[in-house]
């Protein structure tokens, strides 16, 4: 992999998180968008980390010339700011990184990225098998053909499962899990209670045929998704085959859409799932926005109302969501529900923050009254 960054504390930082990350080799540093581009070309990388805003250069458009050098790299944005989220969907980059990073989250990633390549050349080799089928989106259920719903054990042994499966594959070193699962235990009682969950997880995931699925050597375990199907790896798995959102595939995005029907492990209280499910809900958002916006511009302005419902519904406070449904209930000719809007997002504000809309929504709000 390669970093990118005009900031030599940034690169710094980076080099030294990534030198704690086992199976990780960082290849070379830069500080411009020419030092990489000419590297790449001599050099053959999987993944490049690139900062958004770069001295006198575009981390965007350095993607896209990286990307048109090698169709299969993996992208990573890393900025000190979220407004370039949307832009930086438009490369359809593996991740968005606010910083400062901590090493769990580039952990993540980086594993992410693993089960990507993993997945790409199973699908190639890999016969079609029975597998252990994971609904992550909206909860956590576990069902196998043979047996039906999986009966935890324990709580333990089920978080367990969960934290090995956000990891996509990739071998942790049980210091990890016990210091993000059983971290107010001491150490002694940490390693016996990891040991137990283990134990209970193989016991019961072999009642359902998948005896293999979990593995450990030399103090890291990891699942094998070659015998799971997750959703919520699927979902982001077929999302990024949607290059553009046209004509030809609009109808499986809208779908895809749909399918993203609530949080990661929701209501599983799982504290080490929250960067994910935050990273999860962003990917979601973003893709719902663009295709919320291409209906619009389709005239299928009924479809993009009702992605516009939810996007609200998900955060009240998001601006350009409530933009977006003020505008549709406008093209859709909904003046009833478009006062009702203004009335409960008025006094949303009001009550929970002291403020009043900002111009940007009192002038879009006008324009809908008018009709315009």
């Amino acid at each position: 992999m390669i970093l990118v960054d005009d900031e030599p504390a940034m690169l710094l930082a980076m080099r030294m998180l990534l030198s704690r990350l086992d199976g990780v080799k960082l290849v070379s540093c830069f500080q411009t968008a020419a030092e990489a581009l000419a590297f790449i070309d001599d050099v053959e990388v999987d993944m490049a980390f690139l900062d958004i805003e770069l001295n006198g250069d575009s981390g965007l458009e350095l993607a896209r010339r990286l990307r048109a050098k090698d169709a299969n790299l993996d992208i990573v944005f890393t900025t000190s700011h979220t407004e370039f989220s949307m832009q930086a969907y438009d490369v359809y980059p593996l991740d968005y990184m606010v910083k400062p990073i901590s090493r769990q989250r580039l952990a993540q990633t980086i594993a992410r990225a693993d089960s990507k390549r993993l997945a790409s050349v199973s699908r190639g080799i890999v016969a079609e098998i029975e597998r252990l089928s994971v609904r992550g989106i909206g909860g956590l259920d576990v069902v196998s053909k043979k047996v039906g719903e999986v009966k935890w054990i324990s709580r333990k042994s089920k978080e367990v499962f969960a934290y090995l499966l956000i990891h996509r594959g990739r071998p942790i070193h049980k210091a990890r899990i016990i210091e993000d699962i059983f971290g107010h235990l001491s150490i002694a009682n940490a390693e016996s209670y990891l040991s137990t969950a283990a134990y209970q997880l193989r016991k019961v995931l072999a009642e359902h045929g998948f005896k293999e699925v979990i593995h450990c050597s030399q103090e890291k375990y990891r699942l094998d998704l070659e015998q799971i199907d997750a959703d919520f790896i699927r979902w982001e798995q077929e999302l990024g085959q949607l290059k553009v959102i046209d004509a030809t595939n609009a109808a499986a995005a809208v779908e895809l859409e749909k399918a993203f029907s609530g949080g990661l492990f929701e209501d599983t209280a799982f504290e080490w799932v929250i960067a994910e499910q935050e990273r999860l809900s962003n990917v979601y958002v973003s893709f719902a926005a663009l295709l919320a916006g291409w209906l619009s511009d389709s005239g299928q302005y009924r479809e993009a109302l009702r992605i516009a419902v939810r996007l609200v519904a998900r955060n009240e406070f998001d601006e350009e969501a409530n933009l977006l449904l003020i505008r549709l209930l406008a093209a859709v000719g909904d003046q009833k529900a478009l006062l009702e809007h203004e009335g409960r997002y008025r006094q949303l504000l009001y009550e929970e923050l002291g403020l009043q809309p900002s111009p940007r929504i009192e002038q879009a709000y006008a324009q809908a009254r008018c009709g315009s």
